[in-house]
């Protein structure tokens, strides 16, 4: 078996895959919020990761039932580039070093976003794909890349950034509009059902090339919610907009690139109003894009991705 440690700015997860790819334990623990606050301090969510990590383990341990951990990874930064860090990942690192050395396995040092790309192909059942776009869409990261797989064993991508936001993420969008309107965060899945129903407001993409803004648009929905408009169609305003914003760098990166390809990855990735419009738009025969979506409980953070980066150690 093999296990998998993610340590993110608002998830701790642990996964634990066996021999045959399959998802043994797919453990996750979304850290609190204050209510009417936008996010968390590093330091909090340190505290919190230092916390949750020895009784999830605990748990984790309980499932193997004897069974031999061959190797394990977990995420040692955000991105895969050598400017990436954040104090959160010391926690899932530091964890996975241990466990190395205690039981003497391998350890692969990986990143979330390779967590994503890798727990994303994987549900989507395209792990034969060897070079195709993404499109990283959460609170943390907006970003659209060109992939393309250089190694098997364990799994190593070449990612290069296309595009990315200039000022804040789609999913910081969601949760700031989100929190505005009085929603829990982290507000994906409440901003999405709070939108069904409604025409959306009016709210305008922004991007120049393959960069993106959102920073204006959440000053216009706030705006919006201040003048009264109806906090359904304030919602649906954010989520066409992410929608119409990601659709252009898309479009263009497809007809640059020749990659048909597109896997969506990130918690923003969820929301079944901006997953429809794409595939929508983009799959028309006048673009020819194929959109690749993971099951929706694989799109937020979890340690799925690094479990199957630990599994591709050996097999």
């Amino acid at each position: 078996m093999f296990l998998g440690i993610d340590t993110s700015c608002y998830t701790t997860s642990l996964a634990l895959v066996d021999e045959g790819r399959e998802m043994m334990v797919d453990k996750r623990i979304v850290l609190p919020v204050p209510v009417g606050k936008q996010g968390l301090q590093q330091s909090t969510a340190l505290f919190y990761h230092l916390r949750n990590l020895p009784e999830m383990l605990e748990e984790v341990l309980k499932v193997h039932k004897g069974r031999k951990i061959r190797g394990v990874a977990a995420s040692f930064r955000p991105c895969p580039r050598e400017d990436s860090y954040l104090p959160v990942f010391t926690a899932g690192s530091a964890l996975a070093r241990n466990i190395a050395v205690l039981l003497g396995i391998p350890l692969v040092a990986t990143s979330h976003q390779e967590g994503h790309l890798v727990a994303g192909l994987w549900s989507a059942q395209a792990d034969t794909l060897q070079e195709f776009l993404m499109l990283h869409l959460s609170g943390g990261t907006t970003e659209l890349l060109q992939v393309k797989r250089i190694v098997k064993n364990p799994l190593q991508y070449d990612i290069r950034v296309l595009g990315r936001s200039a000022d804040i993420h789609a999913g910081q969008l969601v949760d700031r509009v989100g929190v505005a309107l009085g929603l829990p965060f982290p507000c994906g899945k409440h901003l999405e059902k709070l939108a069904e129903g409604y025409d959306k407001v009016a709210i305008p993409s922004s991007r120049k090339g393959y960069m993106m803004s959102f920073s204006g648009a959440e000053t216009l929905a706030k705006k919006y919610i201040r003048d009264g408009a109806a906090p359904g169609a304030v919602a649906r305003a954010v989520e066409h907009c992410i929608a119409m914003t990601v659709e252009k760098v898309i479009r263009q990166a497809v007809e640059s690139t020749g990659l048909k390809d597109v896997l969506v990855v990130g918690g923003v990735a969820a929301n079944g109003y901006i997953r429809q419009r794409l595939k929508k738009r983009l799959e028309h025969p006048a673009v020819g894009a194929k959109l690749l979506f993971p099951a929706r409980e694989y799109c937020s953070d979890s340690a799925v991705g690094t479990g199957l980066i630990a599994h591709s150690m050996i097999y």
